[in-house]
C-alpha cells in the first residue's frame, strides 16, 4: 500500500469516527465497556446517582443493577450459589453478608482506604470479606395530622406502640423480606431479651394492621395518611419530610436497631479486576460523600455529617448490634416470627 493511500484511508477513518461523534454514536474503535452485574438492596431513586458518580472516575465500567428488597436479594444469592450470575454486592446488610461469606460465596479483598472505615463497619477477617459503606436506623414516621384527628399520641418507646391506642394503626415491614424488618425484630430480642422480646412483639402484633415488604414502604403510607405509624428508618423518614410529608421522626427511648449496607465480590465473578476497582470506589472518600447526603452515619465515621431532620447525634439513638448473633440466629429468628405473624403479611408480589 502506497504512502498516498495509506493517508486517505487515515482521513476516511478520522472523518467517519467525527461523523459517528456528531451523531452522538459510540466510535468502533472507542474502549469496549466492561459490564458488571450487582445485586443491591439500596433504594431505587438513588441507582442512577450512584452508578453516575461511579462513572465518572471509571466509565469503561457499565453497573448493571440488579435491585430487590435485603431478604430477596440475599436468597437469590443463596440459590445461585452452585451457578453465581452476581459479580458484586453492593449495599446488602451487613447480616447477609455474613450469611454470604459463611455459606463460602464471597471473595475476601482488601480495598484501597480500607483502612480508614470505622472498625465496625469491616468484616474483622484480613483480607475482610465485605466493606461497610453507611448505617441505616430504624425509626418511627409519625403522622402528625392524622394523629390529632384520631386522638392518638406520639409514642416515645418501642414500648408505648402496643398499647391499645395504636390499635391498627401501625405498619411495619416483614423481617423475612426486609433487612429494615429484621434489624427491628432482631434489636428488640436484644433489647428486650428473647422472652420479653417476643412477648413484646404479641403485643405489637395486635396493633399491626400489615407487614409489608419493603422498608420504606410503611414511612410512606404513614406520610400518605394510610396509617399514623410507620415503622422504618431514618434516611426514608427524612426524605418524605423534607419532600413535604406531615410526619415526625421518633427515634424510640430503648434505642434503634440498625445495620450496615455492605459490599462484596462474589466467588467466581469473571471480572475481578473490575469489581475490585467498584469495591475501591465503594469506600472512597468520594464515595462516603455520596452516601453523607442520604445517611446520617457513614463508614468512615469521621466524615459523617448531620442531615437535614434528623438528630445530629444518630450514634446515641444506635444499640449496641451484635451482627454476628443477628446473622447466626437468622433463620431461627424468622421461623418463629413467620409462624407467629406471617398471617397479616402483604401477598408477596
Amino acid at each position: 500500500m502506497t504512502a498516498t493511500r495509506r493517508a486517505t484511508l487515515r482521513s476516511i477513518l478520522a472523518l467517519t469516527v467525527v461523523a459517528l461523534m456528531a451523531n452522538g454514536l459510540t466510535p468502533v474503535l472507542a474502549a469496549a465497556q466492561t459490564a458488571l452485574t450487582v445485586y443491591t438492596a439500596v433504594e431505587a431513586d438513588d441507582l442512577k446517582k450512584y452508578a453516575a458518580r461511579f462513572n465518572e472516575d471509571h466509565p469503561n465500567i457499565q453497573i448493571k443493577w440488579v435491585r430487590d428488597s435485603t431478604g430477596v436479594v440475599t436468597a437469590k444469592l443463596l440459590a445461585e450459589k452452585a451457578n453465581p450470575q452476581a459479580d458484586v454486592v453492593w449495599g446488602l446488610a451487613a447480616t447477609s453478608l455474613m450469611i454470604l461469606n459463611a455459606e463460602g460465596l464471597l471473595t475476601p479483598y482488601a480495598p484501597k482506604g480500607v483502612d480508614k472505615l470505622d472498625p465496625q463497619f469491616r468484616d474483622k477477617a484480613n483480607p475482610p470479606a465485605w466493606v461497610g459503606m453507611d448505617a441505616w436506623v430504624g425509626a418511627i414516621c409519625f403522622n402528625t395530622v392524622e394523629a390529632k384527628k384520631r386522638n392518638i399520641p406520639a409514642p416515645a418507646s418501642w414500648r408505648d406502640l402496643a398499647k391499645p391506642a395504636y390499635k391498627g394503626q401501625v405498619v411495619m415491614p416483614n423481617p423475612a423480606s426486609s433487612g429494615t424488618g429484621f434489624l427491628d425484630v432482631s434489636s428488640w430480642l436484644q433489647i428486650f431479651g428473647e422472652a420479653e422480646g417476643w412477648k413484646y412483639m404479641d403485643g405489637l402484633h395486635q396493633n399491626v394492621a400489615v407487614y409489608t415488604h419493603s422498608g420504606s414502604k410503611p414511612c410512606a403510607m404513614a406520610a400518605q395518611g394510610e396509617y399514623v405509624v410507620g415503622i422504618s428508618f431514618e434516611f426514608r423518614a427524612a426524605r418524605l419530610k423534607k419532600q413535604g410529608a406531615p410526619i415526625d421522626i421518633i427515634f424510640p427511648e430503648e434505642k434503634s436497631g440498625w445495620d450496615m449496607e455492605t459490599t462484596g465480590i462474589v466467588k467466581g465473578t469473571k471480572n475481578l479486576e473490575a469489581a475490585r476497582t467498584l469495591v475501591d470506589w465503594s469506600v472512597s472518600e468520594k464515595a462516603m460523600r455520596l452516601y453523607n447526603e442520604g445517611y446520617a452515619v457513614v463508614a468512615i465515621t469521621s466524615m459523617s455529617k448531620p442531615i437535614e431532620f434528623l438528630p445530629g447525634n444518630m450514634l446515641d439513638k444506635m444499640i449496641k448490634n451484635d451482627f454476628g448473633w443477628a446473622a447466626a440466629n437468622r433463620k431461627r429468628i424468622l421461623d418463629e416470627w413467620a409462624k407467629r405473624y406471617d398471617a397479616k403479611s402483604e401477598p408477596k408480589k
